[in-house]
């Protein structure tokens, strides 16, 4: 840190210890000004950040939420690259911002915008922010936020862990494996196939009310891991017997026809279904498979050479979780 600012920060400070934060916010935001205008940019980072930092563990929210936009501000202007120190900077501000009446969505909404404006590719956040954030609420046990994030980042092992958590706590014993099914559905939808196998194989393994597999005693989590390796193959066939086979345990959740559609146009070339009225989601899936392969369907509807999976005893219905909505 410049000395300039290490001079700024002790004047500011004695302010604060005076109680007198309104001149130490003033303080801050003059020096920021004098910072920009000579784009002094890794300055008035610091700067921000650490009188950020200072004023809202005071808690002098309202002050402190405004040098932290203005960090992120800095940080889009000067188009900084993603890395490790600024992303811990945005991650820890978010923390201290303890204020229930404080619009935290506001400041993370514009540091991932950040992110999205310097590496375009990342179209939801960087992922590196998102796993950061995913940590922080779950600490926080905001279950639904941290499960969020990490749908959006490619930490596997964290999000399946959390995931044990949230269920033992929050959950059912009937819906283990409903939290997971629908995780990696919406990974599978996210074009992250790689952590969509990782979350699934840890949260298997490390759930102490599933039975170790596979095979599973849940059809679900038995569908789900032939879904996994079905996208290996790639073969429409191999996706259309699974649906067909599995049809009761996709019914439990409304959502997983949605996510299954949308996972057969990613990694099985189906078309989207033109409408709702003939035959639905798997009337489409036949449909595809009969334009791809009609010579040699089976009457069964099933290719001479896909291979018969054995049909599980389908659960009782039970009551989904609510799906969240992909970004």
């Amino acid at each position: 840190m410049a000395d300039g600012t290490q001079r700024v920060l002790a004047k500011c400070q004695k302010c604060i210890d005076s109680g007198d934060y309104y001149e130490a916010h003033q303080m801050f935001r003059t020096l920021y000004f004098r910072y920009s205008t000579a784009k002094k940019y890794a300055e008035a980072i610091d700067l921000l950040y650490n009188g950020a930092l200072t004023l809202l563990k005071h808690k002098q929210y309202e002050s402190g939420s405004d040098l932290a936009l203005l960090m992120v501000d800095v940080l889009n202007t000067a188009k900084e690259p993603v890395t490790e120190g600024h992303t811990d900077k945005v991650v820890e501000l978010l923390r201290v911002m303890e204020d229930p009446n404080l619009d935290r969505h506001q400041y993370l909404n514009s540091a991932l915008r950040w992110t999205i404006n310097v590496e375009p590719r990342c179209k939801a956040g960087h992922p590196e922010l998102h796993k950061k954030c995913g940590l922080l609420f779950w600490q926080e046990k905001n279950y639904i936020q941290a499960r969020y994030h990490y749908l959006h980042s490619s930490d596997g092992n964290n999000l399946a862990a959390m995931l044990i958590e949230y269920h033992t706590t929050l959950g059912y014993p009937s819906e283990a494996d409903l939290f997971i099914a629908q995780t990696v559905l919406q990974f599978l939808c996210l074009q992250n196939k790689d952590t969509a196998m990782v979350v699934f194989t840890v949260y298997t393994k490390q759930h102490p009310d599933v039975e170790r597999g596979p095979p599973y005693i849940q059809p679900l989590l038995n569908f789900i891991w032939f879904l996994l390796l079905a996208l290996e193959s790639g073969k429409l066939a191999v996706f259309v017997v699974l649906c067909e086979k599995y049809q009761t345990s996709i019914s439990r959740d409304p959502s997983y026809r949605e996510y299954l559609d949308k996972i057969g146009q990613i990694f099985f070339g189906v078309p989207p279904p033109k409408s709702q009225s003939q035959g639905g989601f798997l009337g489409n899936l036949i449909h595809s498979l009969l334009g791809e392969d009609g010579d040699n369907m089976s009457p069964s509807g099933t290719t001479s050479h896909t291979p018969v999976l054995t049909p599980h005893t389908p659960s009782t219905e039970q009551k989904s979780m609510t799906p969240v909505e992909l970004d």
